[in-house]
């Protein structure tokens, strides 16, 4: 990676992809936890799942649970893969070798 992934960059965006890649391989939050996870409100954080679901990084899932809506979120196999490529650049970086 030659430069930062800019939809990663984002700091809000940045602990979305944080704590999903904390997550096991594809599986999903609800909605609600996340924007206490990452302190967003539910607007900011709509936004940055919309950009972030744009470019294949997340899928978004809705469903009901009883007749309670339910929104739940993902990593994606190349949202998983475009994050280490950010963690490593990074890491480039603090050893001198971006």
């Amino acid at each position: 990676m030659d430069q930062l992934d800019e939809t990663i960059h984002q700091p809000v965006r940045l602990k979305i992809m944080a704590a999903l890649k904390a997550l096991p391989n594809r599986e999903p939050i609800e909605f609600v936890r996340l924007r206490t996870i990452v302190n967003a409100t539910e607007g900011n954080l709509g936004a940055h799942l919309a950009t972030l679901e744009k470019s294949g990084y997340i899928e978004i899932t809705k469903d009901f649970v009883g007749k309670k809506p339910r929104t739940r979120v993902a990593m994606t196999t190349s949202g998983r893969r475009a994050f280490e490529r950010y963690v490593d650049y990074l890491r480039g970086i603090l050893d001198g070798t971006p």
